[in-house]
C-alpha cells in the first residue's frame, strides 16, 4: 500500500540536490570546503519556476546570500505562507532541522554556507564568544558585510583546484565569526585575551608557509603544528606579525619574485608560477597592490 504524504513531503528524487533544487534547472552548482563550513553556489539563469521541498535533517543551518536582485520565494509554513523578494546582498538563515517547502520564481544566484551545530560551537569558542548552538532565522535581510565576504569566495568556487587553502580557511573563519556575532542566539563576548605566538611557534608557522608557497596548507594544519586552536592561531599570528597568514604568504611570494626578477632572466610568467601564483595576471595584480608598479617595470628600473 502506498504511503500518503503531508504537504511538506515528497518522494526521494535523485534529480534534486540536498536543498530540493532541480539539478536539471541549476545553471550553477559549485561546492567548496572551508574551516567548519561547506560553501556552495547555486544559480538559475532564467526565471524558471520550481518548487523545492526538503525533510528535516540534523545538518544544522544554511546561510544564503543573494548576489542578484529580484528573486521571489513563497515559503509555506504549517498554517500559512509568506512571500519574500530578495534584493542583491540580502541574506536568509534557516534551520535544516525543520521541514521546508517553497515556490521559487525568477532567476537566482545564491552563495550558501552550511554549518553544523558542532561547528557553530567551535567557531564561537575560538572567537572568544559565549557558546552558540542556534542561529536566529531570517529571510531577505540586507547584510553587506556578509555579502562582501561571501563574494570574495567566488573565484575559489569557480576554480577550487587553484584556490589557496589558507585564503579559503581564513575567509570562512571570518564568515563563521560574523554570522555568530550577528545572528547567534544570545551571543555575547566573554572577554578578550592578549594573544601572540611564541618565537618558536612563529618560526614553525612561517617555515611551514614558506614550504607551501602555493598555499596548499590549511589553517588547521598550521594551528596543530603550534598546538593551538584554529581561531586562536589566526588571531595570534595577526597580533604577532601584523598580518593574517595569507597576507604574510603573499608578501613572501612577492619577496621571492623580486629576487628572481632582479637576479635572473626568467620570464615573468614562469616566475609567477614558481612563486605560487595561479598565472601571470594574478601575479601582476598582487605585485602592483604591494609594490606599486608592474613586475616588468620594476625589473627594468631595478
Amino acid at each position: 500500500m502506498r504511503k500518503s504524504t503531508t504537504p511538506f513531503e515528497k518522494p526521494a528524487d535523485a534529480s534534486t540536490d540536498s536543498f530540493g533544487c532541480s539539478l536539471e534547472k541549476l545553471s550553477t552548482n559549485q561546492t567548496l570546503r572551508g574551516a567548519g563550513l561547506t560553501v556552495l553556489r547555486k544559480g538559475v539563469r532564467e526565471g524558471l519556476s520550481q518548487q523545492v521541498s526538503t525533510e528535516a535533517s540534523n545538518r544544522g543551518f544554511v546561510i544564503g546570500v543573494s548576489t542578484l536582485p529580484g528573486h521571489t520565494r513563497r515559503i509555506f509554513h504549517e498554517h500559512h505562507a509568506t512571500t519574500h523578494v530578495f534584493e542583491q546582498d540580502s541574506v536568509y538563515i534557516r534551520s535544516l532541522d525543520e521541514r521546508y517547502k517553497a515556490d521559487l520564481r525568477n532567476a537566482f544566484d545564491f552563495l550558501l554556507f552550511e554549518i553544523s551545530p558542532a561547528a557553530l560551537a567551535t567557531i564561537a569558542e575560538e572567537a572568544d564568544l559565549r557558546a552558540v548552538s542556534v542561529l536566529n532565522t531570517i529571510t531577505g535581510h540586507p547584510d553587506p558585510v556578509l555579502a562582501n565576504l561571501a563574494r570574495a569566495l567566488i573565484p575559489a568556487l569557480e576554480n577550487p583546484e587553484q584556490a589557496s587553502r589558507l585564503f579559503v580557511d581564513q575567509l570562512t573563519t571570518a564568515i563563521g565569526t560574523h554570522v555568530i556575532q550577528k545572528y547567534g542566539h544570545r551571543t555575547a563576548a566573554s572577554g578578550t585575551r592578549a594573544r601572540k605566538l611564541s618565537r618558536a611557534q612563529e618560526n614553525v608557522a612561517k617555515s611551514i608557509i614558506l614550504d607551501n608557497l602555493h598555499g596548499n596548507v590549511s589553517i588547521a594544519e598550521l594551528a596543530r603544528a603550534c598546538n593551538l586552536s584554529r581561531g586562536y592561531f589566526i588571531h595570534a599570528f595577526r597580533e604577532t606579525t601584523g598580518m593574517t597568514p595569507y597576507q604574510w604568504l603573499l608578501r613572501e611570494r612577492i619577496a621571492r619574485a623580486r629576487t628572481l626578477l632582479l637576479e635572473t632572466d626568467v620570464a615573468i610568467s614562469e616566475i609567477a608560477i614558481s612563486c605560487g601564483f595561479s598565472d601571470q595576471s594574478h601575479f601582476t595584480r598582487v605585485f602592483v597592490n604591494l609594490v606599486g608598479t608592474t613586475p616588468g617595470i620594476w625589473r627594468r628600473n631595478a
